[in-house]
């Protein structure tokens, strides 16, 4: 699909923490902390509002936007997910991280099959 891979640093800190920097578009100055989850190497994200204005809609209307991950900022394109095994295996990774009691009833609402039209893999960009 890429022939860019996210940096294993990148991926060990998704694994390692439950909060990860977004930005969609070209226009925000601030990163937004939200739940990402990898797998098999691919990077995900759900908007959980899901509303009109947010990081989910401007990578919709604009394709790019930057991942801080520690201390590594990652330019990335983001491409909504419609693959619906894809989707489930993204379900399976919410509730196998996020497992923290406070957490629980987030996961429960974010795994929901409606939720999976909010769902925003990020690719690498090159530049």
């Amino acid at each position: 699909m890429n022939n860019l891979h996210f940096p294993q640093e990148g991926l060990d800190y998704l694994e390692s923490h439950t909060l990860a920097g977004v930005k969609g578009g070209t226009d925000r100055d601030k990163f937004l902390d939200i739940w990402m989850v990898a797998v098999e190497g691919r990077v995900f994200a759900r908007s959980w509002a899901k509303s009109n204005r947010s990081w989910f809609t401007a990578f919709q209307e604009q394709g790019v936007g930057e991942l801080k991950l520690g201390d590594q900022v990652l330019k990335v394109t983001g491409k909504q997910l419609t693959d619906a095994h894809m989707n489930l295996l993204v379900d399976q990774a919410y509730k196998k991280k996020y497992t923290q009691e406070h957490n629980l009833i987030y996961v429960q609402g974010i795994t929901q099959p409606e939720y999976h039209a909010y769902t925003m893999e990020f690719i690498l960009r090159a530049n």
